[in-house]
């Protein structure tokens, strides 16, 4: 079988909604009028979260928590940002480069439109890459579930990649 240089990645991540956290997605925080943001062990960024467990699948390296386990106070409210630096900085990485990021936000509220641009900036620049090649989505889930009342957020993510 010849060796295939493209490789496909998909993540997913979900997180409650809690009072007293920052909304952080894609390193960017988004303000809320509610006072509440994602709660997890490191920041809770869910769409980084999702990105990094995409590229780890890229090359079949495991996912977030294997690398980064909830059980490990050093990574208590990490930015999520500096998990994905570090997943970039792994040697097995070297040879990996981004061809484009697919990514969706499910979330009740805000409205995300006016912020996908500094999201896919930000996450442009944390993968090296231009804004071009991250494409970011909202949806709201039409008030179904925890998502859609307004209790969680959660991203999913798909990405191709190219190893040299």
């Amino acid at each position: 079988m010849p060796d295939c240089n493209l490789r496909i990645g998909q993540g997913y991540d979900v997180h409650p909604l809690a009072p007293g956290r920052k909304l952080m997605l894609g390193g960017v925080e988004i303000p809320t009028e509610d006072n509440r943001g994602t709660l997890g062990h490191s920041d809770g960024d869910p769409l980084i979260h999702a990105v990094i467990d995409a590229i780890l699948g890229s090359l079949a390296l495991g996912d977030i928590g294997k690398w980064f386990p909830d059980t490990d106070p050093q990574w208590k409210d990490a930015s999520s940002a500096n998990l994905l630096q570090a997943v970039l900085n792994d040697e097995r990485l070297q040879n990996w480069s981004l061809v484009n990021l697919d990514c969706t936000v499910i979330l009740a509220k805000p409205k995300l439109s006016k912020f996908i641009p500094a999201i896919q900036e930000n996450l442009a620049g944390l993968l090296k890459t231009t804004p071009d090649r991250i494409a970011v989505k909202a949806k709201s889930n039409n008030g179904i579930a925890s998502i859609g009342q307004g209790d969680a957020v959660a991203a999913m993510v798909a990405l191709l990649a190219e190893i040299s």
